[in-house]
């Protein structure tokens, strides 16, 4: 057991989806800044991801769009090597020789979220902080932070809100590890299709569309979860504190999801979908290539090309 959680086998699928991530985030970056304005500033019009994107650029400066870049990467790179190593660690260890299924891709999928969230939340919660940061926001209610980086910011939030504001939005987070699960479910088993049971690796093709699709369908089941996630994360929610942390956690989320589809109605739960669709589809599909490339070029050169990739 102790020869496979610490595999070199492991470590290649970790380093080549982290690499994989960050490029393909840094590529497609202002779509996610357009996202997060849109999931957090309740008073902002929803239009266009173009539109919203061209408001923040006149309001706030050309690099606007790219505020936040650095610990957003650095969030991301640690975030993808975690559930890249959990995943493929547990699934080797579980199949050993065997076949692999969706219901056992499913289930490794939502373990491995869970350590992931458990482990990267509060690079998260400083990400998102510093992504908003400086941001000219339409809601008059939001306050103004002055972070200086990520340290800057690790320290003001446990000396002005306590260790536990780290991990701001770990409920919906831990709920929301059913996006990773569900995308690598239907990744796996898109994959699995193509293959037919042959021992080949995909085409750059075949690797962007069916890791498009994987998103796609990860992105549309969770989305209301994941603003809930963001709102959270921003710190800009009183929570109560008279109850349990879980129920404190369960009313909190309720409540928001209550008062935004009172306020803008259902659709209110998926204001940025548009944008979000638009950046996490691309850039999935451009880390799933990317990983596919880089994991394969690895274990060909380690002498693993034919009987490996059957495995995956």
């Amino acid at each position: 057991m102790t020869a496979e959680v610490f595999s070199y086998e492991s470590l290649v699928h970790a380093v080549s989806g982290a690499v994989g991530s960050v490029t393909a985030m840094t590529v497609f970056f202002p779509l996610d800044t357009a996202r997060l304005r849109l999931q957090v500033d309740e008073n902002r019009k929803a239009k266009s991801t173009p539109a919203i994107l061209a408001d923040i650029v006149k309001e706030e400066g050309l690099l606007a769009p790219y505020r936040g870049w650095f610990p957003v990467i650095c969030s991301l790179c640690c975030s993808n090597f975690v559930y890249f190593y959990c995943f493929h660690w547990m699934k080797a260890s579980w199949l050993k020789s065997r076949q692999s299924t969706p219901s056992t891709d499913l289930i490794v999928g939502i373990v491995a979220g869970v350590i992931n969230v458990l482990l990267t939340t509060p690079l998260w919660v400083v990400n998102t902080r510093l992504k908003l940061q400086g941001s000219k926001f339409h809601n008059s209610d939001i306050r103004p932070t002055n972070y200086s980086g990520i340290l800057d910011a690790f320290k003001q939030i446990v000396r002005k809100e306590g260790v536990g504001a780290l991990w701001n939005g770990t409920f919906p987070s831990l709920l929301l590890v059913l996006n990773p699960a569900i995308q690598f479910m239907v990744y796996e088993g898109l994959k699995r299709q193509l293959r037919r049971g042959a021992s080949r690796e995909l085409s750059s093709l075949e690797a962007f569309i069916i890791g498009a699709v994987a998103k796609a369908v990860a992105t549309i089941v969770t989305y209301p979860l994941q603003t809930m996630q963001s709102v959270l994360r921003f710190g800009q929610v009183n929570t109560p504190t008279e109850k349990s942390t879980l129920l404190s956690s369960l009313q909190t989320l309720q409540g928001l999801l209550v008062n935004r589809a009172r306020k803008h109605g259902v659709l209110g739960l998926f204001k940025g979908l548009e944008a979000k669709l638009l950046q996490t589809v691309l850039t999935a599909a451009l880390m799933f290539l990317l990983y596919e490339k880089i994991a394969s070029s690895t274990f060909r050169v380690m002498g693993l090309s034919s009987g490996h990739y059957k495995r995956r």
